[in-house]
């Protein structure tokens, strides 16, 4: 029997499942909303990544949020970790990493050895993360997977000026009283997320993107 190996990453907003074989290739994934039960989500998403293979035997490292809820877990390893050594073994090169993830973003330096040398996360705040561009979408009525499109469209650079979520919310809600496109907003808040990550270290060299974010940019 061909061995697996899985990785579940219980984050605050998702929880993602990928399943490997022995040679590192993925032979299953799935990705979910996490919820309040962080171990129903991450046995349900080991469940539908696994598909029709066999489970028993399998080898499982947690990671995230909600890595700790993951009792059946064989290891439980810290994103950041999981990050580096991911990156690296794509990407053997130094690195700079870049995670926007639902709550907190991080920025994960790594020598040309692999291994990490500086680490730096947001402030205790939404604002620059998944959450914020979901709250926000949310309510301009727009639907995620046409944020990127409409981004695109505007003809001009438009600053969004207030860090918080709240505050951001009827900041945008002003501006479209103004008459400022939904174009240009939606610019706008991509632009807020990309200050948000400028302004915690230097950003240099070889940038690897990571994130659910990402899949919106």
């Amino acid at each position: 029997m061909t061995e697996i190996y899985a990785g579940i990453d219980v984050g605050s907003c998702t929880t993602k499942a990928v399943v490997i074989n022995s040679k590192g290739e993925i032979v299953g994934s799935h990705v979910q909303r996490s919820g309040i039960d962080y171990r129903m989500a991450a046995e349900e998403t080991l469940k539908k990544a696994l598909g029709n293979m066999e489970p028993n035997g399998i080898k499982i490292v947690s990671t995230g949020y909600g890595r700790y809820n993951v009792d059946f877990a064989t290891q439980k390893k810290t994103e950041i970790a999981c990050h580096a050594k991911g990156g690296f073994t794509y990407f053997p090169k130094e690195l700079t990493l870049v995670d926007i993830g639902g709550q907190d973003n991080k920025v994960i330096k790594i020598n040309a050895e692999g291994k990490r040398i500086d680490f730096k996360m947001n402030r205790k705040c939404a604002a620059g993360t998944g959450t914020f561009i979901e709250e926000i979408a949310h309510r301009m009525n727009i639907p995620l997977e046409k944020l990127d499109f409409m981004a695109r469209k505007a003809r001009k650079r438009f600053r969004i000026g207030s860090y918080c979520t709240v505050f951001a919310c009827t900041e945008i809600l002003s501006h479209i009283r103004a008459g400022i496109s939904p174009e240009e907003l939606v610019r706008g808040i991509f632009e807020s997320v990309i200050d948000r990550i400028m302004e915690m270290t230097l950003i240099e060299g070889a940038v690897l993107m990571c994130g659910g974010v990402v899949e919106y940019f």
